[in-house]
């Protein structure tokens, strides 16, 4: 009789420790369940956290030391919900205690105790004493503060134009002048214009949690300058390369040729591109002034829309091209993205082969009329 309750009392520990473990795991680091839940220490405890986007480096100061803290008291809160799940092993009374249970017992209540005596030390003279701090201090150099550093990367985190990837405690940002990593317990800083990156590692999965279907990551190691600044390494989806390069300020280095898998419309845009470069170049008259593309506003207009297939010539609207007669407005990747996007998406193997309607008159085209305009210099 004895030995049943002995082996019942040990199979409600051992559940109770697989159950603790996996829930202490996902909230230690959460999967996107409990992200989508609001089951993480930034979301239970917003209100003390303040605004990301409005006060970034504070934000991440206190959300730091907050999840260290809140960390710290798992081992006790597995101490009293085992209590409460196995009140047979009389935790709560001391006195009786065997010494493997004391000495957990007594490391459980220090480790949160040190955790929040470094919190205050973190956090005295206005958080000179932080980590990040310390960090943004060294990136300062020796004639700036830490808090100019700080104004500055705040400022840019407000600006809409950044590139982000990742939840708050495994994200990757880069704005105008820095590159952001943030983590649990740390966040990396780097200026992009002190900075070397290397493509160092990929992994391809063959099904993706989000879609199912294959994904590859990189591993891209950003190494500083300053010293006493260590590198460290980010990692994204290959899908997000190429709006991660539109913010960088220096080019990735491929030294081990790693091929990076490429999303459909890139692909698209690759293949646009070369058969583009193929068809005859439109060649402007002295007097007309070439401006910028009217999708992106960043590119100057460089391909003009002329028919040159052998669809015999019809009314605008009709299913095969017609002349267009719009000026230049758009440069070869808003095109592009413009005919990609009005074809069926569901056979993207068709897409060379069909027509779109100009995005300005609708004057239906085929990738045999779009033009490169011929530079005049």
């Amino acid at each position: 009789m004895i030995y049943g309750v002995a082996s019942q009392d040990n199979t409600v520990m051992i559940l109770y420790t697989l159950v603790f473990l996996f829930f202490a795991g996902c909230f230690v680091a959460p999967p996107t369940e409990f992200v989508s839940a609001g089951i993480t220490v930034q979301n239970m405890f917003s209100r003390y956290l303040g605004s990301e986007d409005f006060n970034f480096i504070y934000y991440h100061q206190r959300r730091t030391t907050l999840t260290l803290l809140v960390h710290s008291l798992i081992p006790l809160a597995y101490y009293i919900g085992l209590e409460l799940f196995a009140p047979e092993l009389d935790l709560f009374n001391i006195d009786q205690l065997n010494i493997v249970w004391t000495v957990y017992l007594l490391i459980s209540l220090i480790l949160p105790g040190c955790v929040l005596v470094l919190a205050i030390y973190w956090h005295s003279k206005n958080c000179d004493n932080h980590p990040i701090s310390k960090q943004l201090k060294l990136l300062a150099g020796e004639n700036g503060t830490w808090r100019t550093v700080a104004s500055s990367i705040n400022l840019e985190f407000r600006r809409i134009d950044k590139f982000v990837s990742g939840i708050q405690s495994r994200l990757v940002a880069v704005t105008d002048s820095w590159i952001i990593k943030t983590s649990t317990y740390y966040v990396y800083i780097a200026h992009q214009n002190d900075i070397h990156l290397t493509l160092s590692d990929s992994e391809e999965h063959a099904l993706s949690y989000q879609n199912q279907m294959a994904v590859q990551y990189l591993n891209i190691t950003v190494g500083r300058i300053e010293p006493g600044l260590k590198p460290f390494t980010i990692r994204l989806n290959s899908l997000e390369l190429g709006d991660l390069k539109e913010k960088l300020q220096a080019p990735i280095r491929n030294a081990r040729n790693i091929v990076i898998h490429q999303s459909l419309s890139d692909r698209f845009l690759k293949a646009f591109r070369e058969f583009v470069e193929e068809n005859p170049v439109y060649i402007p008259s002295p007097n007309m002034e070439i401006e910028q593309c009217i999708g992106c506003m960043q590119k100057m207009a460089d391909v003009k829309l002329q028919k040159h297939c052998e669809d015999p010539a019809g009314e605008p609207g009709s299913e095969v091209c017609v002349p267009c007669f719009c000026r230049p407005m758009w440069c070869m990747e808003c095109m592009g993205k413009w005919f990609a996007s009005r074809q069926d998406q569901q056979r993207p193997e068709t897409w060379l082969s069909s027509k779109s309607p100009c995005p300005t008159c609708r004057a239906r085209f085929c990738v045999l009329d779009v033009c490169k305009i011929q530079n005049s210099l």
